[in-house]
């Protein structure tokens, strides 16, 4: 098959895939606020899916327009991490929730502190 040939072939599943509108919301039970694909304020768009592997709690979460990032949640109650990929997230507790920072996309999770949480106070 010449080049040409699979380029058209290429360009013509892609601009199929395109004519579809990017649903508001993704698909799922449980939703968090996000700001994805370059939105600028977070919305309650984002599903998020809890799975379990090698022990250790994985929260996956869906963007609306199908993408979507791994967290693996810290059993030191440091926060979540990313599970996959180059980029490191960058997270702090705001009030009760947790606001993760993985490059230009934001993630608002509901928190629970632990009493013996880094940067947690205990009661005097």
């Amino acid at each position: 098959m010449k080049l040409s040939t699979v380029l058209a072939l290429v360009f013509t599943l892609a601009a199929c895939s395109s004519d579809q509108p990017v649903p508001e919301q993704a698909e799922g039970d449980e939703h968090i606020a996000c700001a994805v694909a370059g939105a600028a304020e977070p919305k309650p768009v984002c599903a998020v899916e809890r799975v379990e592997e090698q022990e250790r709690l994985v929260l996956v979460v869906h963007h609306p327009d199908g993408a979507f990032r791994r967290f693996v949640v810290m059993t030191d109650g440091s926060g979540l991490a990313v599970a996959d990929g180059a980029q490191v997230a960058v997270t702090r507790l705001d009030g009760d929730r947790i606001d993760v920072s993985v490059g230009a996309d934001r993630y608002l999770f509901p928190a629970t502190r632990k009493p013996d949480a880094p940067n947690s106070k205990s009661p005097h």
